[in-house]
């Protein structure tokens, strides 16, 4: 028995833990830094496959801090409507009301005017909503799919995944196979 084979053996009779769930901040403070400072990061690496890079050196950092003013406000008026609310973290309500909230106060400072203000309300909302929503689908996905033992292939797929007794029997074809073709290379070289 193989080494690799040894330790699925071993993994194999162990019992199994059950999977820890996806933990998130507990703190506003640092649910809000955490995104601030990912959004800033996520805005610098934009900014450096942008094609005006070269044109403006310091295009990185202004794309850096726009994304993260843009998320710190956002997640801060976020949080700020779910204390006052007192409700769950997931609920999506909070990220409308927070979008309409962040959406209207940049697109006051931006000096776009009172429509401006109702045009960035609108759309902070909406983009807050949706994201808010497709995370929480895609955090239950994630977790479903961390519970469950194994994938299941079609009987059709080509790759299987094999249980001991067919893991034996395809090795000892295996060795069969390679006897017989060391076999056949022996004899070759003798002639």
């Amino acid at each position: 028995m193989a080494s690799g084979d040894q330790k699925f053996a071993e993994r194999k009779n162990q019992p199994v833990s059950p999977p820890t769930p996806i933990v998130q901040p507990t703190s506003p403070t640092k649910r809000v830094l955490i995104t601030t400072l990912l959004a800033g990061v996520i805005g610098g690496g934009a900014a450096l496959v942008s094609k005006h890079r070269k044109a403006y050196p310091n295009i990185p950092t202004v794309y850096a801090t726009n994304f993260a003013i843009v998320a710190g406000c956002y997640c801060g008026a976020r949080e700020f409507v779910k204390i006052t609310r007192r409700s769950e973290h997931d609920d999506v309500l909070n990220s409308t009301i927070g979008g309409l909230f962040s959406g209207a106060l940049l697109g006051r400072l931006q000096g776009r005017g009172p429509y401006g203000a109702l045009r960035y309300s609108v759309i902070f909302a909406a983009m807050g909503t949706a994201s808010a929503y497709a995370g929480h689908k895609a955090k239950a996905m994630l977790e479903n799919h961390r519970n469950k033992d194994s994938i299941k292939l079609p009987e059709w797929f080509p790759i299987q995944i094999l249980d001991d007794e067919a893991l034996a029997k395809k090795k000892a074809q295996e060795q069969k196979i390679f006897a017989e073709r060391s076999f056949g290379r022996l004899n070759k070289e003798e002639t």
